[in-house]
């Protein structure tokens, strides 16, 4: 089987100093909202040899980087620069026990002034990868 080189990219960037249930945590959140909104991202449905449906799943990796709170913020105004779409996780989130009141707590503040602990993007390779500049892969 070929190696494929996908000209797209799925990528996460966290905090690096969220504690390991925070970044697993961040990171399940952080590209549910890719799939709902990009679905060319999302392959086809999986079967074993039993004839037992499973789910689709992304159909190309994702990596995952981490950075200081500046190379988020850095990471985010370029996105939203770009116009590439985005899923945010703000420190707000890790208070709050629902969705209605995750989006209440984003929406209260504004872009430039988000505690954004991790941000996933989809897009093209190179622009991913100087929306991401300053960040290293996750150990």
């Amino acid at each position: 089987m070929e190696n494929v080189r996908f000209d797209t990219k799925i990528a996460v960037l966290l905090r690096e100093d969220l504690p390991t249930w925070q970044r697993l945590n961040v990171t399940a959140f952080l590209v549910s909202g890719l799939g709902t909104a990009q679905p060319e991202v999302i392959g086809e449905p999986y079967e074993d040899a039993d004839a037992t449906s499973y789910l689709p799943m992304f159909r190309q990796p994702v990596l995952v980087f981490e950075g200081t709170k500046e190379v988020l913020r850095s990471a985010h105004s370029k996105a939203l620069t770009r116009r590439l779409r985005a899923a945010i996780f703000t420190s707000d989130l890790f208070t709050t026990g629902n969705d209605h009141d995750n989006r209440a707590a984003v929406r209260a503040v504004g872009a430039a002034d988000l505690d954004l602990v991790g941000i996933a993007v989809y897009g093209p390779r190179n622009v991913v990868d100087k929306i991401f500049k300053g960040a290293r892969m996750h150990p």
